[in-house]
């Protein structure tokens, strides 16, 4: 009965030592999946839009120029954002670095408008 006790003692302190070497495994962090960089792209014009948008708003408020004007703006921006969704329906969702750059061209002429 000893020796079972003893055997039952050692078989648990050596597993318990065998628990304490073994590494846990390494949970490696490989980064955002190129559907969730498309998606971020996508994200990242139409938060762009949305300010662009704003400013539109601010520069009518404070009479810089007319509410046709801003309508004319925001219609441009409504017609990017368009393109956007255009481009990302195409892969699923999201976009490429070259659709986004494209985009980006775009809104970057629109912000020269919106400032003049």
């Amino acid at each position: 009965m000893q020796r079972f006790i003893r055997a039952l003692a050692g078989v648990a302190l050596v597993s318990s030592l065998a628990a304490c070497v073994v590494a846990p495994p390494e949970t490696v962090h490989t980064g955002p999946t190129p559907r969730e960089v498309a998606i971020q792209r996508f994200d990242q014009v139409n938060g762009r839009i949305d300010n662009l948008g704003r400013r539109i708003d601010n520069r009518v408020n404070q009479g810089y120029y007319p509410p046709p004007q801003g309508a004319a703006l925001h219609h441009r921006l409504d017609v990017i954002r368009q393109e956007s969704r255009d481009m990302a329906a195409q892969h699923g969702v999201g976009l490429s670095s070259d659709e986004q750059r494209v985009l980006n061209q775009e809104l970057d002429g629109a912000a020269h408008a919106i400032d003049q």
